[in-house]
């Protein structure tokens, strides 16, 4: 447990200041690959709905099975060479798998860009972090954008892989990640993949629900402290009343608080795959959007990683002692 608690916020310390190096093979981008060449293996446009829900489970299953596999492996041979090394690997395992600087330095170049004017650039560049259509977003259309994904990425990208981090290490940590990222790639409500992607929609549903309302919480907690810019009351408010106002169950829940946080009105209908989805709006337009709205939710974010961190760290020490 030593051992696991000086990983565990060596890994958190290591992605804070370097984040993903965009030279590096990361693991994320590893298991993006293992899906597409499954998913290449065994996706049929021609077999009956049921049969894609069928295959679509396997491939979760396939998937998980190597991941929590492969990262098993490496966390006993390293820890079964020296406790030094294991320390090390599952620092560095840790560190890929939480992405705060990651999505702050992708959403702060967006930030840049709308800053100089560049509203061609700042489309390019939040296409790269979210799922809608950006082709035609406006300036106020790319700075929601932004926070919207910044704010449910809170949980999803770092509350969330911390949790399961603490609660069994890399190999929590990756099951999550592999979840996640079917989630991302297949777990879409279109023609191709309504079934195919079902089974990886619905896992990573289960596996963020509780994550979700933790990292709503802890925002909520944060915007209540005076050293900030936020609205703790807005916050509560809001998350109180918009929290359920979205399809998925837990993608509403950081971006109701962080909505409320910054007295903005975020959501509304978007286009997904040259399709308009109607969806309803979140918060209440206090003022306008503007783009230091990107810059605080990013302080948010950070200020909601340091706090669920620490109170990690706090809950792994108690569990020596009391065992």
């Amino acid at each position: 447990m030593k051992y696991h608690i000086t990983a565990f916020f060596l890994g958190f310390l290591l992605d804070l200041g370097l984040g993903d190096p965009y030279n590096l093979p990361h693991p994320v981008r590893l298991i993006g690959k293992l899906v597409t060449a499954i998913e290449k293996r065994l996706y049929n446009a021609e077999d009956r709905d049921i049969k894609k829900l069928f295959k679509g489970t396997v491939l979760v299953i396939i998937v998980l099975v190597i991941i929590v596999t492969i990262t098993m492996f490496c966390l006993l041979v390293s820890y079964w060479l020296h406790p030094f090394i294991g320390v090390i690997i599952e620092s560095i395992m840790t560190y890929q798998a939480l992405a705060a600087k990651c999505l702050k330095d992708e959403s702060m170049k967006v930030y840049y860009y709308l800053k100089d004017g560049n509203i061609k650039q700042g489309r390019a560049a939040v296409s790269m972090i979210v799922g809608r259509d950006t082709e035609c977003l406006d300036m106020e259309g790319i700075i929601k954008a932004t926070v919207e994904t910044v704010a449910e990425n809170t949980s999803d990208g770092v509350i969330a892989p911390m949790l399961y981090l603490a609660a069994g290490g890399p190999i929590f940590g990756f099951f999550y990640k592999a979840v996640n990222t079917m989630d991302s790639m297949i777990g879409y409500k279109n023609d191709k993949y309504l079934y195919f992607g079902r089974a990886a929609a619905k896992l990573d549903d289960a596996v963020n629900f509780i994550p979700s309302r933790i990292s709503a919480y802890l925002m909520i907690a944060i915007s209540f402290l005076p050293i900030n810019r936020f609205s703790g009351k807005g916050a509560l408010f809001i998350y109180k009343r918009d929290r359920k106002k979205h399809a998925s169950p837990n993608s509403a829940q950081t971006e109701s608080v962080c909505a409320g946080a910054l007295g903005i009105k975020l959501a509304g209908d978007a286009s997904y795959f040259g399709k308009i989805v109607k969806k309803p709006y979140i918060g209440e337009e206090v003022r306008k959007v503007k783009c230091e709205d990107i810059k605080l939710v990013n302080n948010l974010m950070y200020s909601t990683a340091w706090a669920c961190e620490i109170l990690c760290l706090l809950f792994m020490v108690m569990s020596i002692y009391l065992c």
